[in-house]
């Protein structure tokens, strides 16, 4: 089995996973989000003392599979300097007592396959990562080869998702409260601008979409002044341009791209309208559509450990005294390192 750690925002969390099967035999998260919400978003110091209460508390329960750990997978990039370090010390610990490998892992790959809990790895991949801090199209060729097609200029689906909610006194995270409003709200009430629709880049940018929600809440009297409709009416509005904006640059990247197997991935793909609008894209396209499984989307262990059980196979392992948090600018030329 491997044990797998995820310390890199606000969840704390821990798993269990069997090598030969990639079944998931533990796991388990504490989430931070009542302690933040009154922020409106994740204080890291906060977070950092967080986890180091938390980490323990889940590690004490995974005790008695001690005895059939083969390796030790914790992620290390990217995310949060003084979150990931709770992860890395408790990982680094465990697996020179335990005297077993320790294993690197990078998050974003480990949002990829959240899809392969349980099962087989499918790939080549065509994969839409949507989360609090990511938006991109990753072609997805193996386990080595992973190419960022599309990414965001600015902000990401999942943050532009929280700072909207945000700015209409709602709660944190804001994705599921948007979501929830937009439900009973008419999604063509306000006319908001979808981004870069007649630019040729083929990349993601929420920014200018966010300040045009601004303006509107500005416009209605602010949060407090908005009625429960307006506020189901923008939401509704807000989602609908997001969706616009995500079908028409993925829409550039289906027509040229010759894989059939289209995943979304990330906390942001639990959103059921844009799941459903990008069943609707794989059809007009014949590409199969896969999702990871609702408790899946958000950060976790065992997507982490998945991962670590084909790095595992590979024996890509680490000193751990060489492993420390990188830079998130090792994307370098559009690769995912």
């Amino acid at each position: 089995m491997i044990l797998s750690i995820e310390s890199s925002c606000d969840d704390s969390s821990i798993a269990i996973t069997r090598i030969e099967t990639k079944e998931v035999i533990y796991h388990k998260k504490i989430s931070q989000e009542s302690e933040h919400a009154n922020y409106g978003g994740v204080v890291p110091e906060l977070a950092s003392r967080l986890h180091a209460v938390a980490l323990p508390q889940i590690l004490e329960e995974t005790k008695p599979y001690f005895d059939e750990l083969k390796a030790i997978a914790v992620t290390n990039q990217p995310g949060l300097g003084v979150t990931l370090l709770e992860g890395i010390a408790m990982a680094k610990t465990l697996a020179t007592l335990l005297e077993i490998p320790l294993i690197s892992v990078h998050h974003l790959k480990a949002h990829i396959y959240s899809l392969f809990i349980g099962k087989e790895t499918l790939m080549p991949l065509l994969v839409l990562l949507i989360s609090g801090g990511h938006t991109q199209i990753i072609e997805v060729k193996d386990f080595t080869e992973m190419k960022i097609l599309a990414t965001s200029m600015d902000d990401s689906v999942g943050e532009s998702f929280d700072k909207v909610a945000k700015m209409m006194g709602l709660g944190y995270p804001g994705g599921p409260y948007i979501e929830k409003l937009a439900l009973k709200g008419d999604e063509n009430r306000f006319d908001l601008p979808v981004p870069m629709r007649n630019s040729p880049l083929i990349a993601f940018s929420l920014s200018g979409l966010k300040n045009a929600v601004r303006l509107e809440v500005e416009a209605l009297g602010g949060s407090d002044g908005m009625s429960e409709q307006e506020k189901c009416d923008l939401a509704a509005s807000f989602q609908k341009a997001v969706k616009l904006h995500l079908i028409q640059k993925s829409k550039k990247i289906f027509a040229k791209n010759s894989i059939k197997d289209f995943a979304i991935v990330g906390g942001a793909s639990a959103n059921q309208y844009l799941r459903n609008a990008y069943d609707t894209l794989c059809k007009e396209y014949k590409k199969t559509m896969h999702l990871a499984s609702f408790e899946y989307c958000s950060d976790n262990a065992a997507m982490v450990g998945r991962y670590a059980i084909d790095a595992y196979a590979r024996e890509n392992f680490i000193d751990p005294d060489e492993i420390d948090i990188v830079s998130t600018k090792k994307q370098q030329n559009g690769m995912l390192r």
